[in-house]
């Protein structure tokens, strides 16, 4: 985690203080919202280094078109400011009580279960062989039947 917050939390930090000049800057050039988002995709997923192993490069394209075309990558980041701003967090005597479920993948951080069920009623959880923060993308068979799994149990 020490390794993860020094290393790879710079666009949080951004994002968390000064979201419209990151934005605008960003809806003023595309080559540089690409570059923006594509960096996450790389250091996101598990492709260990080599985006196009997870991503075709139509998938990167429509996802940066997406935010290019309705110029909303300068309201994607506002959670952050208003996380921060705000200063959001579980109060310690309350606990979310809808059952969660946790799928950890390997190129995500890895929070212990004992802090996720301190705040949450973690109802499933599973650790997967592979995969990143892009689940859907990257390894959506596994990503569908641990849904499925999960929500089986709420019948």
């Amino acid at each position: 985690m020490n390794k993860v917050q020094e290393t790879e939390t710079g666009y949080a930090v951004i994002q968390s203080t000064r979201p419209q000049s990151l934005g605008y800057a960003l809806n003023d050039s595309p080559a540089g919202l690409a570059a923006w988002i594509v960096e996450k995709f790389r250091a996101w997923s598990d492709c260990h280094g080599n985006v196009e192993t997870k991503f075709t490069k139509d998938e990167l394209l429509t996802n940066i078109m997406i935010y290019w075309i309705t110029q909303t990558i300068t309201s994607s980041m506002r959670i952050y400011y208003e996380a921060r701003a705000t200063g959001w967090k579980l109060l310690p005597d309350r606990k979310i009580t809808v059952p969660t479920a946790c799928t950890l993948f390997p190129a995500e951080p890895q929070l212990p279960r004992k802090w996720v069920e301190a705040c949450f009623n973690v109802t499933h959880w599973s650790v997967m062989p592979k995969g990143g923060h892009f689940p859907a993308l990257e390894e959506p068979d596994l990503f569908v039947k641990d849904i499925r799994t999960f929500f089986r149990d709420l019948r």
